[in-house]
């Protein structure tokens, strides 16, 4: 890769061979993957930060349990791509997973708060091993001009599962706060036992057949690109909003503020998934053919002002009116931000630093959100609280606003050498 100004560009156009009107097979078994594993996870999403007050502690610290898992995806992000450099993606993604599933059941049989902690720290560990590895699988696959298509595709499993299983995960709560740690870590193995199957011996490490690899994209160099940076400042957002303050205040809101059941929660979740997978495949294709920016700048402004103002709605169906409002903006952004980092790493993907920054942006968001607006909601209510989350992603909207854009054919090509 060469660097032209500030800029970080490619050439971005793969041989014939590997043109195609259809997203290849792999790329769908990592959907379906992903599809089970978001099952798990938003069954297990409503109840954690309920169960976790079980342990006589309050929302900061119940809030804490969310943010240590995104502290353990931080901390170990450049390991896991070190590791998926060297044993490649799906030994990493394999294990990953087995590490989640083993942690997850542990927390069915916590005694202590404590216990908590330490196990949702581990599968932190794995869980930001198998979400690397997965992406860097589907950037590598994916056609340049599908990137959106399949980013949305992958992230549409991941939303409807969210949708089925927030829904579950309300039903487990009558039989059992500690029932849905154990359907997730049993969901996670039928996951690890279908992927070993259906992925050995189809993608071997930086081998695809009939393309030449470039060099690897240093971070450094990624970074000099203002769409990296404006990608960078809008998954913080997106991690602060969506896997952090949402996943810990929505359940506690639900039934502290609005006074509704614990099931509830898990209605309010399903909802905001299901406006997520309403716009996600819509946007994946649209950031194909018109370019990233412009799903993004619409995708944070819908997203900014429905997160905004949830904490003050008070009307049970009009908070999952906003919630689904919100669901929508957060769907639209999905695509187009997974897309545009694939555009700055170049055809097959190549930039396992460049992903563990993009990574930990995120996770960095995940953990300053819950605690930040946890600590906000005790202070001064859960309006603010909400209303601070809408204004990080209110940020990532000025910086997409000046960023240009990435996608091939759009923009100058030109040679890049790390």
């Amino acid at each position: 890769m060469a660097r032209e100004g500030a800029r970080v560009v490619e050439a971005d156009t793969p041989p014939a061979a590997v043109r195609a009107d259809r997203l290849p097979r792999e790329i769908w078994v990592l959907v379906g993957a992903s599809f089970m594993i978001a099952i798990g996870f938003g069954v297990v999403a409503p109840t954690l930060p309920v169960f976790v007050r079980t342990f006589d502690v309050g929302i900061t610290a119940a809030s804490a349990v969310v943010s240590v898992f995104a502290l353990a995806r931080l901390l170990f992000a450049p390991g896991s791509g070190w590791l998926v450099s060297k044993l490649g993606e799906l030994r990493v993604y394999l294990a990953g997973l087995a590490i989640v599933a083993l942690t997850t059941a542990g927390m069915a049989f916590a005694g202590e708060y404590w216990h908590l902690i330490a196990l949702r720290g581990l599968g932190g560990v794995g869980s930001t091993m198998f979400t690397i590895s997965a992406l860097s699988l589907l950037i590598r696959l994916a056609p340049p001009q599908m990137r959106g298509r399949a980013s949305g595709a992958w992230a549409t499993g991941f939303l409807m599962g969210n949708i089925v299983g927030p829904l579950a995960g309300g039903g487990l709560v009558a039989i059992s706060l500690r029932a849905p740690f154990l359907v997730y870590a049993v969901v996670l193995v039928v996951v690890v036992g279908l992927s070993a199957l259906m992925l050995r011996g189809r993608i071997e490490p930086g081998d695809t057949p009939g393309v030449e690899l470039p060099a690897a994209v240093r971070f450094r160099d990624a970074l000099g690109h203002p769409t990296y940076r404006a990608a960078l400042v809008a998954s913080f957002g997106n991690g602060w909003a969506v896997f952090g303050a949402r996943v810990a205040l929505v359940p506690l809101l639900v039934v502290e503020s609005l006074g509704l059941p614990e099931s509830w929660s898990g209605i309010a979740l399903a909802v905001f998934a299901g406006g997520n997978a309403v716009t996600l495949l819509v946007a994946g294709r649209f950031a194909d053919r018109y370019g990233r920016r412009p799903p993004m700048l619409l995708g944070l402004a819908v997203a900014a002002v429905g997160t905004g103002v949830l904490g003050y709605v008070e009307d049970p169906m009009l908070f999952l009116v906003v919630s689904l409002v919100a669901g929508l903006g957060s769907g639209m952004i999905n695509p187009p931000l997974n897309a545009a980092v694939a555009d700055i790493i170049g055809a097959r993907g190549r930039g396992g630093t460049v992903l563990a920054g993009f990574q930990m942006a995120s996770d960095l968001g995940a953990i300053i959100g819950p605690v930040a607006a946890g600590a906000l909601a005790e202070a001064v209510g859960y309006g603010p609280a909400f209303a601070a989350t809408g204004a990080v992603l209110a940020v990532g909207w000025l910086f997409w606003l000046r960023a240009p854009e990435t996608l091939p054919g759009k923009v100058p090509t030109a040679a890049v050498s790390a």
